[in-house]
């Protein structure tokens, strides 16, 4: 009985991470989780701007500007299949944001000089950003943030959104009740899903989706690249102490078999 008493932590260990790890459902995107740009009656582009990931329309089928952008890792869907599919699962996901209970609101206030951890941020109507938002998943690579904004979002130029403390661009959803407008220079984290468009100024970098579903995406040399789930660095650290734990356990069964056989 020893030995199982040795091992048994850090299987249990082990397993209590496995278990938090998957306690935290995701919003589905779909088929819409491929798209960089997706919109709903046309996307508009002026200059060098690359899209890293699908870019599509539906159930609009004009698109301008590509080239001089650029699709990599992608495709270019003018309303056929995969854009109408993917238009369907992003207006689900919205509904499913939509839905939520918040856990502050943050109406009338800036989202700008703010760190937020894991939670649903909740505005009435309009929401702004001017300089730096932090969001902080300490350490939890499951942390989620989730912003349900009632009309608009708008971030002056040259705003920032900085993850810290293993958050995630997967993990970061921004459900609009109708435009978004991102001024020069901003650099953006997420999902943004607008109930109708989305406008990115010049120069705008976003880790993350543009989901226009009732209208327009309008782009000016832009960079907007899908995220990839991967596995956070707090996470590594976990699952590898658990590991960890469980050759430790491993090989104190064998030295206390090898000193018994010795004796």
């Amino acid at each position: 009985m020893k030995p199982l008493r040795l091992i048994l932590p850090a299987v249990m260990a082990l397993g209590v991470w496995l278990t938090q790890a998957g306690a935290q459902v995701a919003i589905s995107l779909g088929s819409a989780s491929t798209f960089g740009v997706l919109g709903a009656s046309t996307v508009t582009n002026t200059g060098a701007t690359t899209v890293n990931g699908d870019f599509g329309v539906s159930p609009g089928i004009a698109y301008t500007g590509f080239p001089p952008g650029v699709v990599v890792h992608g495709a270019i869907h003018a309303a056929d299949a995969t854009a109408t599919q993917a238009h369907a699962d992003a207006i689900s996901a919205f509904n499913v944001l939509g839905g939520e209970t918040f856990t502050q609101d943050l109406t009338g206030l800036d989202l700008g000089s703010r760190t937020l951890t894991t939670g649903v941020y909740f505005y009435t109507a309009a929401a702004q950003l001017t300089g730096i938002l932090t969001l902080d998943a300490l350490n939890d690579p499951n942390a989620r943030f989730d912003f349900r904004i009632g009309s608009t979002l708008d971030t002056a130029s040259s705003s920032q959104i900085l993850l810290i403390n293993g958050a995630s661009a997967s993990n970061v959803y921004w459900q609009i009740g109708t435009s978004a407008t991102f001024l020069t220079s901003s650099d953006l984290v997420g999902s943004f899903l607008a109930g109708a468009s989305i406008t990115a100024g010049t120069g705008t970098m976003v880790n993350g989706r543009l989901l226009a579903l009732g209208a327009a995406v309008t782009l000016d040399t832009n960079s907007i690249t899908v995220p990839t789930a991967i596995p956070e660095p707090a996470a590594t650290a976990a699952l590898a102490a658990g590991l960890m734990g469980l050759v430790v356990g491993v090989r104190r069964i064998r030295r206390m078999r090898d000193s018994r056989a010795a004796s």
